[in-house]
């Protein structure tokens, strides 16, 4: 289900259909985002690789259990995900999108690892070996919203499963 925040107007059958696309076509195009977490109230934000599934309701990334970022996301499993296409062009402040999922993590069980592990390692063939370590945990973020921004003004959310 799609919103926009901005100018309080409802959109139309189409508009959400080409904002699902615009979303989904970020998610599959970028290979990193901006996760962000927080401990004893303080932000931190770690660059990640990620894998979104078709339906845009998890986001998959892995992470070594020895990181601060993990920890964070054990001690408060909320957290946001920025992906953006911008180029650091002039361009980008009329052209470049950027969608926040905002939701709560856990590690993926072993009953879910395979197929979670084959979607993000079909995106990310070259982090095989990463994955494989035995310190590193495979992490699903549950989508609870997307917020896209486009052209700075325009405001949309979308809530999958909805």
């Amino acid at each position: 289900m799609f919103r926009t925040i901005n100018y309080k107007r409802a959109i139309n059958l189409k508009e959400e259909q080409e904002l699902f696309l615009t979303i989904h076509n970020l998610l599959s195009e970028q290979k990193l985002g901006a996760l962000a977490t927080h401990s004893h109230g303080e932000p931190w934000a770690s660059l990640i690789a990620f894998a979104a599934t078709d339906n845009l309701d998890s986001i998959y990334f892995a992470t070594p259990k020895t990181t601060r970022k993990y920890s964070n996301l054990v001690n408060d499993p909320r957290c946001s995900l920025l992906i953006d296409n911008r180029e650091n062009l002039a361009s980008d402040f009329s052209n470049s999108i950027a969608v926040t999922a905002t939701g709560v993590v856990k590690e993926v069980d072993e009953s879910e690892k395979s197929a979670a592990l084959q979607l993000f390692l079909k995106k990310h063939p070259y982090l095989q070996t990463f994955t494989q370590s035995p310190t590193c945990a495979l992490i699903c973020l549950q989508v609870n919203r997307y917020n896209l921004v486009r052209r700075f003004q325009e405001v949309m959310e979308y809530y999958p499963g909805l």
